[in-house]
């Protein structure tokens, strides 16, 4: 089946679901994510990882879960930046954080730097040549995390979620969604170092 005639879910949409279960998680966003989710949250504990050095937020968010124990973290990655650094996965086991979430919003293309595909974009068919699909769960499985989930649809997704951000960590979740369009420009939410301080005094306080 080509890439165009998989399920997906709109990424708002699939975001949406989350809110009412971060509670007080940690939630590290990058690229596309990076662009929506402040648009639905304006939570203190959240940090959006702009500028970024893409594929670095598994890492970010494994220092935070490291750093601080007792709190979740959820990361929302895209698929072209978790291709970009597959051994962050490998890294994240043999820490033995369990207070840790990656989530990735599959999309096929690196939805804020032109709409390019990404390599597994291509393999899975986006240009009518379907050479195979690259699987990120099972990748994920292979490094060791203890929980894996891949969702198409939202109603899947929408009822199984709070079962899984409560399964063993570390956990990693792919959700397949739309591109969400010709849109690729990223703002910055504001100076990071104002930001980070912010942050810093929400880690202290919260």
């Amino acid at each position: 089946m080509a890439a165009s005639e998989r399920a997906r879910m709109k990424l708002v949409e699939a975001l949406q679901v989350l809110l009412p279960l971060r509670g007080e998680r940690i939630v590290v966003t990058t690229m596309g994510a990076a662009r929506e989710w402040p648009k639905l949250s304006q939570h203190p504990l959240d940090l959006h990882y702009i500028p970024s050095s893409m594929g670095q937020a598994p890492a970010l968010g494994l220092g935070l879960a490291m750093a601080q124990p007792e709190r979740e973290v959820i990361v929302l990655n895209g698929d072209g930046a978790m291709l970009m650094n597959l051994g962050s996965l490998v890294t994240v086991v043999a820490s033995r954080a369990r207070n840790i979430t990656l989530i990735v919003l599959e999309n096929g293309i690196y939805e804020v730097t032109g709409g390019q595909q990404t390599a597994a974009g291509a393999m899975a068919g986006a240009n009518g040549v379907d050479s195979g699909e690259v699987d990120l769960a099972a990748i994920a499985r292979g490094a060791g995390f203890k929980s894996t989930w891949r969702f198409d649809r939202l109603e899947e997704w929408s009822g199984r979620a709070a079962e899984v951000l409560s399964a063993p960590g570390p956990r990693f979740i792919v959700l397949a969604v739309e591109p969400v369009g010709a849109n690729y420009h990223l703002e910055s939410p504001g100076p990071i170092a104002a930001r980070l301080a912010s942050f810093r005094r929400a880690l202290a306080t919260a």
